[in-house]
């Protein structure tokens, strides 16, 4: 996953830039006639790293009270808790699963179609195949027919090339796993009423409505015999793609562009489903913890970030910790240095006021350039912001980079333990006296080497050195597709004949 491929399994790569000779700017500089240097880089920066500093104690604080949100979504909605959604996911894939099934995995402006050949417990996954399709932009603006007809048509044709290595039963009907990682209120294992589109997308005639029933509809518009048994998102894709494997994985994490946490909960642990009879005892809730706000450590840089976004006041978390933002803040705290501070000399480059121009993958980029004259660092900062640079100025900005990144990893690792602290409330010392595994997928995750240190740090930190010794946080890459194919098969309708 790239670090913008949405907070689905979009495929993606990752490369340090190629250094070029430099040629004449073709971007236009600014004189800071209007912008008296009257703070030193230096001063900006030690406030930076003060505002963003997350000790241990702040850490414990922010992990308890994601613990305590959880536990407040848990007992009602709409309350001041995080939406903790239920998904209806009881019953994980055994490994006794047999069969052919497939996977739809809609998150962005790209979805794949997947096939996987299942051997039950001996054989496991005998093949599997996908193929990834660019949505046409006129659709992300159409109707809801219009969309869901090209995603049928494109499943038909994928579909209809199964080669030898697939085997379908006759007599029986062929069954997806539908990964939607868009806001849907689930309201069972295979339905679930769009709430709004996002990411782009403004499709008509959908918002409302159950988005199972409009791929159902469109399937057999296109004369495709298939039906969807399980509703997913990428989140709980990702858990049961790597349960599969490991049966000691109770947590799932996505770290791309957006972010997301989902683990096992005890069904009696949440009243707002009370009365609900689960066959497992168990459900998979939905943290929605890009929603969580208690207690971060945050800037001027965040809180002009966040005015400026599209959904302000909303998604805090995810702002300070997924890759969608990381290189924005960075660009932001460095226009202020350069406009007050004469960071890269008397001008300033209106490319560095352009939002976004700096994205997440450039700031790892540069983090990754051990050069004794961090060349690599110069030449990006000149090709993305177009500004030039001597060393003092490229090491300022390197601090940077560390300051935000750090504070992202560590935040996202006290999630994860305010996640373990609340399985740990219900389970009367099962979880931190047991081997217990965090899957986490995203491109974030697995490209930023510095990020996904400080993640495991400050779970650490906060666990101290014997019970993080339990805590396996294992990366899962890609995992979501397969995932969504196995809890077809888990609630098959043809289940009781594996």
């Amino acid at each position: 996953m790239s670090f913008f491929a949405t907070t689905s399994s979009a495929v993606g790569y990752y490369f340090l830039p190629r250094f070029q000779r430099r040629r004449t700017p073709q971007f236009t500089m600014v004189f800071r006639s209007d912008h008296p240097v009257s703070v030193d880089p230096i001063t900006i920066l030690t406030k930076l790293k003060h505002e963003c500093a997350t000790p241990p104690p702040l850490l414990q604080q922010v992990a308890d009270a994601m613990c305590a949100q959880m536990r407040a979504g848990l007992a009602a909605d709409g309350g001041s808790g995080l939406p903790m959604i239920p998904t209806y996911v009881h019953d994980l894939p055994t490994g006794n699963e047999k069969g052919l099934f497939y996977a739809l995995d809609l998150g962005g402006t790209n979805f794949r179609v997947l096939r996987v050949q299942l051997g039950g417990k001996d054989e496991r996954v005998i093949a599997t195949e996908f193929e990834q399709v660019s949505i046409p932009q006129n659709l992300m603006f159409g109707t809801s027919e219009e969309l869901f007809d090209f995603i049928a048509l494109r499943l038909a044709k994928f579909a209809a090339k199964e080669d030898v290595r697939f085997h379908f039963s006759p007599g029986r009907k062929r069954e997806i796993g539908f990964t939607f990682s868009f806001p849907v209120k689930q309201t069972s294992i295979d339905s679930g009423i769009l709430i709004k589109w996002t990411k782009g997308f403004a499709v008509s005639g959908t918002t409302g409505k159950d988005v199972v029933a409009c791929l159902n509809e469109a399937m057999i518009r296109q004369g495709l015999d298939m039906r969807v048994s399980a509703l997913v998102n990428d989140t709980v894709g990702t858990l049961a793609g790597a349960e599969y494997y490991d049966n000691d994985v109770m947590v799932a994490v996505i770290l791309g562009t957006g972010t997301n946490a989902c683990y096992v909960e005890q069904i009696n642990a949440i009243p707002k489903l009370q009365g609900y009879a689960s066959s497992s005892g168990k459900m998979i809730i939905s943290t929605e913890w890009g929603a969580f706000s208690n207690g971060l450590p945050l800037t001027e840089f965040d809180r002009e970030m966040d005015a400026a976004s599209i959904n302000p006041g909303e998604q805090i978390f995810e702002k300070t910790i997924s890759g969608m933002y990381l290189g924005e803040i960075v660009r932001r705290v460095l226009l202020k240095m350069a406009e007050v501070g004469g960071l890269f000399g008397k001008s300033v480059s209106q490319k560095l006021s352009i939002p976004f121009i700096l994205g997440t993958p450039d700031i790892c980029a540069m983090q990754q350039d051990n050069s004794g004259d961090l060349q690599a660092v110069g030449s990006l900062l000149y090709d993305k912001a177009g500004v030039e640079s001597n060393l003092c100025a490229r090491k300022t900005v390197l601090e940077v980079c560390d300051t935000i990144v750090k504070r992202g990893g560590n935040l996202a690792g006290a999630g994860v333990v305010g996640i373990l602290q609340k399985m740990e409330e219900n389970s009367e010392g099962l979880i931190f006296g047991n081997r217990i595994v965090v899957a986490i997928d995203g491109g974030l995750y697995e490209n930023y080497p510095q990020y996904r240190a400080y993640i495991k740090d400050s779970v650490k930190e906060l666990l101290g050195t014997e019970k993080s010794s339990n805590v396996v946080i294992d990366h899962t890459k890609d995992g979501s597709g397969i995932g969504a194919a196995l809890l077809a098969a888990s609630n098959s309708m043809y289940k009781h004949n594996f």
